[in-house]
């Protein structure tokens, strides 16, 4: 059995992902927003938990976050967070 905890992997996200996930954040944040939920605490639930329930479906907003892979959902979350603390 080969042990994979001894390397790293390398994951690289395509621009395009990028430019989807952000307009998708943006869209999902405003129908959460409309919705009277709070946007973080709803979509850190989602994050963490893979239910698209804490997901509005308002503004078909459940359907374009269940479109995109959580991982890079994440990702440009930390790209974004990085760039702005300027690290």
């Amino acid at each position: 059995m080969v042990d994979h905890t001894e390397r790293t992997m390398k994951f690289q996200a395509k621009e395009t992902e990028i430019v989807e996930v952000s307009q998708v954040l943006k869209e999902v944040f405003q129908a959460l927003r409309e919705s009277d939920y709070d946007p973080i605490d709803q979509l850190v639930g989602y994050l963490i938990s893979g239910d698209p329930a804490y997901i509005t479906s308002q503004k078909n907003a459940r359907v374009l976050i269940c479109r995109l892979e959580r991982d890079l959902i994440l990702e440009e979350l930390v790209r974004k967070y990085l760039e702005r603390e300027e690290l």
